[in-house]
Parts: structure tokens; C-alpha cells; sequence
């Protein structure tokens, strides 16, 4: 009898817990139903795509929000090539693990579509007429008041023809954007002509001495705006003067992998009274490559550019 009104009593208490575990369990759940909907995303995302009007198009843009992030964090935009994309670089550069190391957030914005159906950014070329100049500076002053962004820290980098685009924000945008690294790019014709910074701007280059699409030695067909600036040694000369430096410094790395057939040395001109740098990688043997990815590898290009960038922040 004893027995049974032990077990009786057992049995009790052990509905009164499962009572009282369910009242927990729908409680939480109610309380998570009280957060704002945007509140609960916005925490969890770390890659996530955007939409972005301007100039009556509706553009596009992926962001990474390292884990880590936090507010007056860098921001570090990195423009896809001619007919790639911006999943494509986000996918190859593999900045985002540089940011999660670092700390800092990564835009990714996509070019528009000519009629022949290739992606581009309008580096001030005649094939264009779209407001590439006027829709990155606005998305960074729109992405810096979103996610509180030191504006101080805002830099841009980019392959090929988003090599170009950054030169062209250079020219006109140096209030916007305090650093840029072009890989494999360089100026416009209507940028050399024509560009006139605002103030002086960090620069670093990455050219392959072997580039047939963007020959280093300014020999680029001057069809529809593309060419038109000289070697690429005499434009990173004209970056060094706008910053006024005066200091040479060379480093030669190391040939770690030999198969590549390709060595790097780099070209640091110093001495500018703001400490502004211009970095010029030579790559002896290389092509229209993303260093570290594809190409030469005894460098990353993606840690050079933020190695580069971080030692300009404010």
C-alpha cells in the first residue's frame, strides 16, 4: 500500500515539473514573439543581400557583418570585374575571412548590365552612361549611417575593371573613400586626362608584368574609353605626387611557390606629410591575376589590401 501511494505521489510531482516546464517553454516562446521581427534578423546575419535605389535603377549590394562587429568598424568595398559579379569576387577574394579576423564590414556592390549583357562599372568610359561615381558614394554614406560606420574608415578596392572604378573614386570621391587598391586595374583615359583629387588618397597597385587584358605598359586599346594612360609605373608616380612622397622603399618577397613562375616585389613610396602610402606590387611573370587565389601565390592580394588600408585608418 505504502508502495503504491509512493508511486502515486512520484507520479505527481512529476507532472507538476512537466506543468512547470511547459509553462517555461511557452513563455519563451511568447517573449520571443514580443521582439521586433527585424530586431531577431538583424543579430544573426552576417552575409545578407540588398537592394539599393538610385538614379531611378534598382541596384544591388551584398553586405558582411563580421561576428565581431562593432560600431565605427572599417568598411571595406570590393568591385567585381567586367562581366563578373558580386557573389563571384565575394566568392574568390575571400575577404570576408580577412574581415571576421579583423573586424570589419565588406560591401560587395554588383555593376549594371550593358545592352550586350556584360556587368560593368562606368569608370568615366564612353561605352557608359551610367551614375557608377553617384551610386557607390551615396551607398557608402547609406551603409556608414545604417550600421554606424567611422566615415573616416571607409576604403574601396576592386579587380580589373573595378580596379578602374576606384581610380575613378579616387578622382572624385576622395571624400568619401580614404584608401583604394586596385588589383590588375588602372586609370581610364578620361581619368588621366581628366582627374583632379580633392585631396591626396592612399593608392595601392597589383599589376602582372605578363597582363594581356590590362597590359601594364599602358598599351590598352583606347576603344570606348578603356585606354589611354601610360605605363602603369608613371601612374602610380602620379599618385605618389599627389601625396607627396618622398620616400622609396623595396621589398622583395620570397619565391615560395615556384611552379607559379611568377615573383613579387613591392615599391613603397613613403614621406607624405599626411602618412598617406602609395604601394605598387610588381608581379615579375604574372598575369590578370588575383594574387593568392589564382595566379601568383607567394602573396595574398586580399591580405595586402587590408594590410595596406588598415594602416591608413583614423
Amino acid at each position: 500500500m505504502e508502495s503504491i501511494l509512493f508511486q502515486h505521489r512520484e507520479k505527481q510531482k512529476l507532472n507538476l515539473l512537466k506543468r512547470f516546464l511547459y509553462l517555461i517553454f511557452v513563455l519563451q516562446i511568447l517573449l520571443s514573439c514580443n521582439k521586433n521581427d527585424d530586431e531577431v534578423e538583424e543579430s544573426i546575419w552576417t552575409t545578407k543581400s540588398f537592394n539599393f535605389k538610385h538614379d531611378g535603377f534598382v541596384r544591388s549590394y551584398i553586405l558582411y557583418k563580421p561576428q565581431n562587429f562593432k560600431k565605427n568598424s572599417p568598411l571595406v568595398f570590393v568591385l567585381h570585374g567586367f562581366g563578373s559579379s558580386s557573389l563571384n569576387i565575394m566568392s574568390y577574394s575571400q575577404m570576408n575571412l580577412v574581415a571576421e579576423e579583423n573586424g570589419f564590414m565588406v560591401c560587395y556592390p554588383q555593376g549594371s548590365t550593358l545592352l550586350s549583357g556584360q556587368s560593368h562599372w562606368n569608370a568615366n568610359l564612353e561605352m557608359s552612361s551610367v551614375d557608377d561615381i553617384g551610386f557607390l558614394s551615396n551607398l557608402a554614406k547609406e551603409v556608414q549611417v545604417n550600421y554606424q560606420i567611422n566615415p573616416k574608415n571607409t576604403f574601396v578596392s576592386g579587380m580589373s575593371n573595378g580596379g578602374f572604378m576606384s581610380y575613378t573614386l579616387a578622382c572624385e570621391k576622395s571624400d568619401v573613400f580614404k584608401a583604394i587598391a586596385s588589383i590588375t586595374g588602372t586609370m581610364s583615359g578620361k581619368d588621366w586626362e581628366d582627374c583632379n583629387p580633392s585631396s591626396g588618397i592612399p593608392v595601392m597597385q597589383i599589376s602582372g608584368t605578363n597582363d594581356r587584358t590590362v597590359p601594364w605598359d599602358g598599351t590598352m586599346s583606347t576603344a570606348y574609353g578603356w585606354g589611354g594612360a601610360p605605363h602603369i609605373k608613371e601612374v602610380v608616380e602620379f599618385w605618389a605626387d599627389q601625396n607627396q612622397c618622398s620616400i622609396d622603399e623595396k621589398i622583395n618577397f620570397p619565391d615560395i611557390v615556384s611552379e607559379d613562375k611568377s615573383t613579387v616585389s613591392l615599391l613603397k613610396k613613403k614621406g607624405s606629410p599626411k602618412n598617406n602610402q602609395v604601394w605598387f606590387y610588381t608581379v615579375d611573370g604574372g598575369g590578370h591575376d588575383w594574387p593568392g587565389s589564382w595566379g601568383n601565390k607567394d602573396i595574398s592580394a586580399t591580405q595586402e589590401i587590408w594590410k595596406f588600408f588598415s594602416l591608413h585608418l583614423k
